[in-house]
């Protein structure tokens, strides 16, 4: 569903990508699944998935600077503490090093190629640019930009990418009101950009299930100017917009 929001009004879309445009759900799960079997738990994908998601979160906050494959490692072993079952380094590296296999959402590339007969695109991601390269192949999108967290030093809710992104419309001479933030996390996206005065619309690729998944519960305030349920309903209506 979307909101009384003019999507003509805007040159620049900026997106989260994994979980906006790459299922990293289901490429956590595939890691985290397998070893909960091999320990014992009887957890299925969701509540392992929620084990995990502070776990990332607080290792983000604490090492800024470490590449997003480390974060991954680290999360890893700090979530088998919490369930009191080992992560061998073995299967820290297996989540370390599978962001290329992580899948893109059925209709995120035909979406991209739609949305870029109307905007200028831009990526705004908590990855290393290694991982995002892997993604994109996957993706096929057409960038102005790409403003990673190995770029800026920091991990999304902070306000590192946000300011780099402020600084990259300059670049190309867009004003802020020009910008559409598209991301589905609201506790990485949508609280920061509403604290930067950037209007934004939810990807709710969660509908219909309970829960987070493997992102934090928002701790901030939040707020966005539409709501779709996927990529596609935003490429159709950006369609239907500039018919």
């Amino acid at each position: 569903m979307s909101g009384a929001l003019d999507l003509t009004r805007f040159e620049v879309l900026s997106f989260d990508c994994y979980g906006t445009l790459i299922d990293w759900e289901a490429g956590i799960a595939a890691v985290l699944s397998p070893w909960a079997a091999e320990q014992g738990l009887a957890l299925d994908a969701d509540a392992l998935l929620a084990a995990y998601a502070d776990s990332e979160a607080a290792m983000e906050r604490e090492q800024p600077t470490a590449r997003y494959p480390d974060v991954l490692a680290a999360a890893f072993r700090r979530t088998g503490e919490a369930l009191s079952a080992p992560v061998s380094d073995a299967w820290a590296q297996r989540l370390a090093q599978s962001v290329p296999d992580w899948p893109a959402f059925p209709d995120s590339a035909g979406a991209l190629t739609r949305l870029a007969g109307h905007y200028r695109l831009i990526i705004v991601s908590n990855v290393h640019r290694d991982g995002f390269a892997a993604s994109n192949r996957r993706l096929q999108g057409d960038f102005a930009a790409v403003i990673t967290a190995q770029d800026v030093g920091a991990y999304k809710p902070a306000d590192n990418h946000f300011e780099a992104l402020e600084a990259k419309l300059a670049e190309l001479g867009v004003g802020r009101e020009a910008l559409l933030h598209v991301a589905q996390s609201l506790f990485h996206d949508h609280v920061p950009a509403r604290r930067h005065g950037i209007q934004s619309v939810w990807i709710n690729r969660r509908h219909g299930t309970d829960g987070w998944g493997a992102t934090p519960a928002p701790d901030g305030e939040v707020g966005f100017s539409a709501e779709y349920r996927s990529m596609a309903a935003l490429a159709d209506a950006a369609d239907a917009a500039f018919a």
